[in-house]
């Protein structure tokens, strides 16, 4: 029997005390089998969002377990837990989130700085094997605002794989490009999936967008249904 890569088990997050209280989930109970490519489609304000957080370590649940990897990330303490999301989890957002003052290949390469078990030219060679993947190996010396929208996509798309984690997580990663740009992301997220069997949860409101994944997920109200 195939063990899930992801579990959640009755998990509630909660916003505000009192009345002013939200849930943003409700007992959401959730296995990813490693190797799936799963969208999770709802309208803004349902929770998706909150979900990939919480199940990526980047928010803590109000109540509830969850599992990444066989990890229970709720267990671990505020410290060891950004050691455990660079093992596991690589992160692609909306916005990019490149740091301006470092060129695309530095952009990248700062993930692996904090690392004492590679060395510099191993540093590099990652750097450089994953600038090829997301064929932006003659940019990399270019500052982020030198880049185009899709482009810088393609270097926050790399942080996050130069640690080879086995979990990928995108949070509306098309939603600042045009159509065309986006689907050109989509298509390097898909191969991925295919060729480094790498785990993709990604939450969208399109459902063009959402035909890209292996399997659907629709979320409304904090609930998964």
């Amino acid at each position: 029997m195939v063990k899930p890569i992801i579990q959640l088990e009755g998990v509630n997050k909660e916003f505000g005390k009192g009345k002013n209280t939200v849930a943003a989930l409700k007992d959401v109970n959730l296995e990813i089998e490693a190797g799936d490519f799963i969208a999770v489609l709802g309208p803004s304000g349902c929770g998706k969002s909150t979900l990939l957080h919480v199940m990526s370590g980047l928010e803590a649940p109000s109540s509830g377990r969850v599992l990444v990897d066989a990890v229970d990330v709720t267990l671990i303490s505020e410290r060891d837990l950004p050691k455990v999301r660079a093992q596991k989890i690589g992160f692609v957002f909306q916005s990019f989130l490149l740091v301006e003052h470092l060129t695309a290949y530095e952009n990248i390469e700062s993930v692996l700085w904090p690392r004492s078990d590679l060395t510099k030219t191993e540093q590099e060679n990652r750097t450089l094997s994953v600038l090829r993947e997301v064929d932006m190996l003659e940019r990399r010396d270019h500052f982020p605002k030198q880049l185009s929208g899709g482009e810088q996509q393609r270097i926050a798309i790399g942080r996050a794989l130069v640690n080879d984690p086995p979990i990928l997580f995108c949070d509306e990663p098309t939603g600042n490009l045009d159509s065309k740009t986006g689907e050109n992301i989509l298509k390097i997220i898909a191969q991925l999936n295919r060729e480094r069997k790498m785990t993709v949860v990604l939450v969208t409101h399109n459902h063009d967008i959402a035909k890209f994944a292996k399997q659907t997920l629709n979320m409304k109200d904090g609930v998964i249904r």
